[in-house]
Order: structure tokens, then sequence, then C-alpha cells
């Protein structure tokens, strides 16, 4: 892998990587002599930029940064876990991971931490651009979002966001694993409203690890797409076909099918796809990836966050299971190999499976002109309750839409739809050409045959 140089990526903070290295490495020889058989250490630093809006007014503009270590130590089969955001407070770190392992019950079922590996190098992950980034082009990146929004005739925004991110990662432990990566991110969103008369919302959001998002767009869309969703109409109670906008059908597959192929809940038998592998759960045409190396994947990496080298791993192939996502420790009680998806929400937490970079792939088409009648659902409020074992939700759909005779016709007052995501995987029968990236899982509209659908 390139070498990576962290002291030009934050100078200002005046952080030696090669002095945190060291410092690792001599915390990895102390962990020996404290009793641990096996010890890691991961290192990370974090710079961010939060603009936030309320209306047309910027509210708060903040920068900020944060690091610190996260320390594993393993002491007869017991494994200890202790953080800080204390640069000089390493070793007592690793001591109370250490002291914490002594104390705790052995774990049988734990085999050892990831060992030394080659990686390969995933492209499109860093951007200078966005690293010299001021305040200022930040704030302006957020009132970009707010002319969007203004720009299409009553609407304003009710509230948004900009984020701009850079991170260094490092990892090492006493196999002799050591690893180390870089990136960057910029992120806006919005949520608009009508100015007067008629109540009407959408919302609009975009992520790049590029400096190549075009704000105003957003504010633009989502404005437009509350002004669409104007007067709108009852559908009704019927089954139809429904055709679910990248967002709508992302946020439903993270709720549902996403925890399905956990590792983790499938061990737990929290998860209707227990024993399940080899069997047809989906249309022959379906196949999703979980691909942790795609290039300028907002999850993408050459290693996941136990230092295990990311893969692409079929979840699900021509409709058939044909893989869970495993970190270390649920590849070894089910001996096999991790497909790196271990992860971490900071320095300071112990690693877990999630998912990296979700493909969905599925034959394009014109799938509305080639509805006859349905309904278009944008985004939908209530996935969060789905049902993980059985797979059953019930949601809201908003900014929903009737099609008929091929195209985008009114839109939809209020529209309940109940499913279930196994039958739904079966039942797809079209994708669309508008493939989005949402949070991680990359998706185009895609239409279920037939589901059950209750207007206002």
């Amino acid at each position: 892998m390139t070498k990576i140089n962290a002291d030009k990526i934050f100078p200002e903070n005046k952080i030696s990587i090669e002095e945190i290295k060291s410092g690792i490495e001599k915390a990895l020889a102390l962990s020996e002599k404290l009793g641990a058989s096996d010890a890691e250490i991961v290192f990370s630093i974090g710079e961010s930029t939060s603009i936030q809006f309320k209306k047309d007014i910027i509210e708060t503009a903040k920068q900020s940064t944060s690091a610190g270590y996260g320390v594993r130590a393993v002491v007869n089969g017991a494994v200890g876990f202790a953080g800080t955001n204390l640069m000089s407070d390493l070793e007592n770190t690793l001591r109370t991971a250490v002291a914490s392992a002594k104390v705790m019950e052995a774990d049988p079922l734990f085999k050892n931490f990831p060992e030394k590996a080659v990686y390969k190098e995933v492209g499109g992950l860093f951007d200078d651009k966005i690293v010299d980034m001021s305040l200022d082009e930040c704030i302006e990146c957020a009132t970009d979002m707010i002319s969007g929004v203004k720009s299409i005739e009553n609407m304003i925004p009710t509230s948004g966001g900009f984020s701009r991110s850079v991170s260094y990662f490092m990892i090492m432990n006493t196999d002799g694993l050591s690893a180390q990566r870089k990136g960057t991110a910029v992120s806006g969103f919005t949520d608009v409203t009508t100015a007067s008369g008629e109540v009407s919302t959408a919302y609009d959001y975009n992520v790049s690890r590029k400096k190549d998002v075009d704000f105003t767009v957003i504010g633009k869309n989502a404005a437009d797409l509350a002004k669409k969703s104007l007067k709108g109409i009852s559908c009704g109670a019927e089954k139809m076909p429904v055709i679910f906008h990248p967002f709508s059908f992302a946020d439903i597959l993270e709720n549902t099918l996403v925890p399905s192929v956990d590792a983790d809940n499938i061990q737990k038998e929290r998860s209707g796809l227990v024993g399940r592998l080899g069997d047809e759960i989906a249309h022959s045409d379906l196949s999703i990836i979980d691909n942790g190396t795609l290039e300028g994947g907002i999850s993408s990496g050459a290693f996941d966050d136990e230092g295990t080298p990311t893969q692409k791993t079929t979840v699900i192939g021509n409709g058939i299971l044909k893989s869970y996502l495993y970190d270390s420790y649920t590849a070894g009680k089910d001996n096999v190999k991790s497909t790196g998806n271990g992860y971490r929400y900071s320095y300071s937490s112990a690693p877990g499976v999630d998912f990296s970079n979700f493909i969905i792939d599925f034959p394009q088409s014109d799938v509305i002109a080639e509805t006859k009648k349905g309904i278009y659902v944008n985004t939908v409020i209530g996935a969060h309750t789905a049902n993980e074992i059985s797979g059953d939700f019930s949601i809201e759909g908003r900014n929903a839409f009737l099609i008929e005779n091929g195209e985008i016709s009114k839109p939809i007052k209020s529209v309940m739809i109940s499913g279930n995501i196994f039958e739904m995987l079966k039942n797809i029968d079209g994708a669309g050409k508008d493939v989005r990236s949402v949070g991680g899982i990359i998706t185009p509209s895609i239409r279920i045959s037939e589901m059950s659908v209750i207007g206002e």
C-alpha cells in the first residue's frame, strides 16, 4: 500500500504518526509482560466541519478534531477492552484492558485477532481538495443548498446541514498486523416545506468521497419534489405494483435484509435466514454484493476496522443466498474466514459486524414507462420498526405518486404499505436506471409486482 503521511493531513494538530506508531509498538511489547497473550491497538483521528441551518439562516458552524486509542487485550481466553482520547494515556489504557480481561470469563469461541496481510489499494477515497476546504467554503456549500430550495417558488428549507470530514486510522496487533488508511467525505442534506398555503414537505441529500457534490441541486431537488407533492389525492385500498425510489428501498433494506445477513444475528437466531444458505430467497435475476473494495465507496477501504482485507462478498447470487457477513469473531465461531466486515463506531468501541457497500444488481429498464398502474414512493417512515426476524414491516410512504399509463401522474396524500422483505425480494420485477448511493446501500429504483396499499 502507499505510505500515508498523516502529518500532512493534519499539520495543524502536530501529530507525528511515527511517534504514534512507536508508542503502539512499545505498548504491544508491554502487553505480554502484563500477562496478555494477544493485544490489538487502534489509533484514529478525525477532523470535521459541520454547518447547520434552519430556514435560510446559518445557525452553527463548527470545526472539531477527535483522536484516541482503542485497546483489546486477551488474557486466558478472555477479551478486555478500553479506550482513551488522551494521547499520553496509551499505557494506562492498555493496563485497563488487561485488568478487564483478567476479571472476565474466558470466551472459548474467541480464536485470535486477524493476522498480518497484504492489502490491495482502493482508489477514490481521498481528495486533497476536501482537506483544503476553508470554513467559508463549507458555509458556501450550505448556502448553496438554501439557494437551491428558494429557486423553486414558495419553497423554504426547514433545516439542513453540510458536513466535511478527513480521517486517518491505524491498527496494529501482536500477530504482526500493521495497517493504516485515510479518507475524506463531504455531504449535504435539507428538509423543505411550503412557505405558505397547503403544507408539503420533502427531503434530499448527497455524499461523496470527492469534492464533486452540487449542493444547489440538493436544494432544488428537495424543493421540486415538495412542490410536485401538493394537492395530493387518496388512492384507496388495493394491491398494486409499487416502485421504490433508491431512498425508500435502501431504508427498507437497511432495517430488514441487512441485519438478516449479519452473522452475529444468525448465530443468535435473530434472523429469518438462519440455516438458509444455498436456498433461493429472491428473484433469480437479483444479486446483492457487499463490496468493501469499491472505488470511491463511502464505506470502502483496503481493510476493515480489525485489519482484515476487504473483499467482494456475494450475499445473494441470482436469487440464491450465498453468504452471511462476518467479522473475525463470528467467522471464528463458524470456522470460516472473515468477509472483512468488522467495523467500529469509533476508536472507543469494540468491533462488530456491519455492511460496507451493499450493491443491488437487477436488470435495468424504464420501469415507470413499463408500469400501467402503480405507485411511486420516494421516502418512507417507520422502516426502523420492521421485525428483523420475520421480515414483516408496515411503513408510511411519503412524497408518493400515482403511476398511470407509464407516467408519474397525481401526488398521493398519504399511503400505508405493508409487506415482508423476503416476499418483496421474490416479487421484484423491475429496476430503474437511477442508481444512488444511500448510506452505503447502492441501488436503483426497484419495482415490486404487487403490494398491499392503503391510502388516506
